[in-house]
C-alpha cells in the first residue's frame, strides 16, 4: 500500500511541475487575451477620448480615479476573466503588480530598451491558471496625463492629477513608451 501511494504522489508531483500550455493553447490564449484587452482599451480609451473633449484633464482625471478599475472589473465579468493594468510606474497603488508580473514588466521594459519587439506571452501562471500578459504602449493622446510635466502636462493639470493621486510615478513618458501590462487570468 506504501509503495503504491508513493507512486501516485510522485507521478502527480511530476506531472504538475511539467505542466505547461500546449502551443495550440498558447495561440487560442494570445488570440482571446488580445481580443479582450483591446475591447477593454477601447472601452476604457473611448470614454477617456469623451472626458477629454468635455472638460479634459479636470474631467478625464476624477473618471479615473472613480470609474476605471469598476469598468476594468465590468470588463473582467463580461468575458469570464481577470484583467488588471498594472505598471513599473504607478498612479493608482490599486494597480500595483505582483511579483510574476513585475517580472514580466521588467523583462519587457529590458527587451524595450534592447530595440526588441515586445510580444504578448500566454502562459500558466504561478497558481496554474492560463494567463495572458501584453505591453501597454503610450499612445499620443495619453501625454496630456502621463506626459512630461512642462511639456506635455501643464502646471495646472500636475495639481489636478496629484490631488486624486498624491503618490503618482505615472509622467515623465513619451509616445510609444511602455506604460505597464494588461494581466489577463482566465478562470479555467
Amino acid at each position: 500500500m506504501y509503495k503504491f501511494v508513493l507512486i501516485i504522489v510522485s507521478i502527480t508531483v511530476l506531472s504538475s511541475c511539467s505542466k505547461s500550455l500546449s502551443k495550440k493553447e498558447v495561440e487560442q490564449y494570445t488570440i482571446q487575451g488580445k481580443e479582450i484587452a483591446q475591447a477593454t482599451a477601447k472601452k476604457l480609451g473611448g470614454t477617456l477620448v469623451e472626458k477629454m473633449k468635455d472638460g479634459g484633464v479636470k474631467d478625464a482625471v476624477p473618471f479615473c480615479n472613480a470609474e476605471a478599475i469598476n469598468l476594468t472589473k465590468e470588463m473582467s465579468d463580461n468575458f469570464n476573466v481577470s484583467i488588471k493594468r498594472t505598471s513599473h510606474r504607478l498612479r493608482n497603488g490599486e494597480n500595483k503588480p505582483n511579483e510574476e508580473e513585475n517580472n514580466i514588466i521588467n523583462n519587457y521594459n529590458k527587451l524595450f530598451s534592447e530595440g526588441k519587439k515586445l510580444k504578448p506571452i500566454a502562459q500558466l501562471d504561478q497558481s496554474g491558471k492560463p494567463h495572458f500578459y501584453a505591453p501597454i504602449l503610450l499612445q499620443k493622446k495619453c501625454l496630456a496625463c502621463h506626459g512630461e510635466i512642462g511639456v506635455d502636462i501643464t502646471k495646472k493639470s500636475d495639481s489636478i492629477i496629484r490631488s486624486y493621486y498624491p503618490k503618482d510615478l505615472a509622467t515623465g513618458f513619451k509616445e510609444d513608451d511602455i506604460r505597464g501590462i494588461w494581466s489577463i487570468s482566465f478562470n479555467e
